[in-house]
């Protein structure tokens, strides 16, 4: 069997949606739009249980699999989901000096990763994990 695409190609897929994101966020670089990337998925993660993480994962490109599951302590508590404006707190959280995720991050990395994974499996799985979920990967800042 062949190398599948999703990891021959990895990287290209990867940087495409890193620069997606970085122009949505109307941010000058690729290093910090990684920062927004990471801060988003782990806001996200730490309202899941790990067998939902680990459902959540299956359906995202390699490389943000990869980053969902970086630097994961398991032993970490779910919190639930919050407003978007506390949540983009905690976003902006992660190293926080040189952070520089706008008020849109949230809605601008739902923008980027929805074009990305097939929408129905997204959305179904989204509609079996806590309330909340479906709302934090709208594309619409709220």
């Amino acid at each position: 069997m062949p190398v599948p695409v999703e990891y021959s190609r990895a990287s290209e897929i990867f940087y495409d949606f890193l620069v997606e994101a970085r122009n949505g966020a109307d941010l000058w670089s690729t290093h910090v739009t990684y920062t927004m990337v990471e801060g988003v998925l782990h806001t996200f993660r730490r309202r899941l249980t790990p067998q939902q993480t680990i459902s959540f994962a299956e359906l995202l490109p390699v490389c943000l699999r990869s980053m969902l599951i970086r630097r994961w302590d398991l032993s970490e508590p779910t919190v639930p989901f919050g407003s978007r404006a506390s949540m983009t707190e905690e976003v902006r959280a992660l190293r926080g000096r040189h952070n520089f995720s706008p008020d849109t991050a949230i809605a601008v990395v739902a923008s980027a990763l929805l074009k990305r994974v097939d929408q129905e499996r997204f959305f179904a799985l989204l509609a079996e994990l806590p309330a909340g979920a479906v709302e934090f990967w709208s594309e619409k800042p709220h």
